[in-house]
């Protein structure tokens, strides 16, 4: 019998026949070779389902999952968690990409600190503009809470620590709530201050639109964290200043 993988790679995919194969290439690209990678369609109308079990057909290591009907990122990563076989659960969306060092570098920072979440730098590419997102070595939960510095494509949990975590059901900011979930436990994440990941920035996706996402912040502060309207005022005004002095 083959011997669970350390890592579980979630990989949720709806209409991502166009660039599902570069995510899937970057897993398979990893220095760090004993993981699975979970492809989760969710009820995509393109062929992107077709793909997944042509990857499944071509590499054991990975599995081709699917949703009946369209549930959202969300549903499709815990769908993902919930067949996880791996003790470290990570996160890759289907339109962005790991570099070939991502898995050992931030296992050896796990194996180090002890911490039972951890994250990394990543490329935000935008075609014509490319920037480096560097988030800092160590967070908080309060540090956290003044902006999601924790980039999806390159989270990683323990789940010998934690046991399996799931995403909470919203449209935007499910992946902040759960770092801010992990963290009330732990009371600290771990960071690779080089870049693991890059982020290919599409138009017209659910991050994409500023003010989409300062509306989202807003509701995340009142509505999931039920903070009062002047402290979310501060944090939403301070989130937003660092984004105008990043640039």
């Amino acid at each position: 019998m083959r011997q669970p993988p350390l890592v579980s790679v979630i990989i949720p995919a709806h209409n991502a026949a166009g660039f599902l194969a570069r995510a899937v290439h970057s897993v398979q690209a990893q220095s760090m070779t004993d993981w699975e990678a979970l492809i989760i369609d969710d009820a995509s109308e393109d062929e992107t389902r077709t793909l997944a079990a042509q990857f499944q057909a071509q590499d054991p290591r990975i599995r081709a999952l699917s949703l009946a009907q369209n549930q959202g990122a969300a549903a499709a990563r815990n769908t993902g968690i919930d067949a996880a076989q791996g003790r470290y659960i990570a996160f890759l969306d289907s339109d962005d990409s790991w570099l070939p060092n991502k898995l050992a570098r931030q296992l050896a920072l796990i194996n180090e600190t002890g911490a039972a979440l951890c994250y990394g730098a990543f490329w935000r590419d935008r075609g014509a503009r490319k920037r480096l997102v560097k988030p800092p070595a160590r967070l908080d939960r309060a540090q956290l809470l003044r902006g999601n510095a924790i980039g999806c494509l390159t989270a990683m949990y323990d789940r010998a620590q934690l046991g399996r975590r799931y995403f909470p059901d919203m449209a935007l900011r499910q992946d902040w709530a759960l770092w801010l979930d992990i963290l009330k436990e732990t009371g600290f994440a771990v960071g690779v201050t080089d870049p693991v990941a890059t982020y290919h920035a599409r138009a017209g996706s659910l991050s994409s639109n500023k003010w989409k996402a300062l509306a989202a912040n807003w509701r995340f502060y009142r509505d999931v964290e039920r903070i009062g309207a002047p402290k979310a005022t501060w944090l939403l005004g301070e989130s937003s200043l660092r984004r105008v002095l990043r640039g």
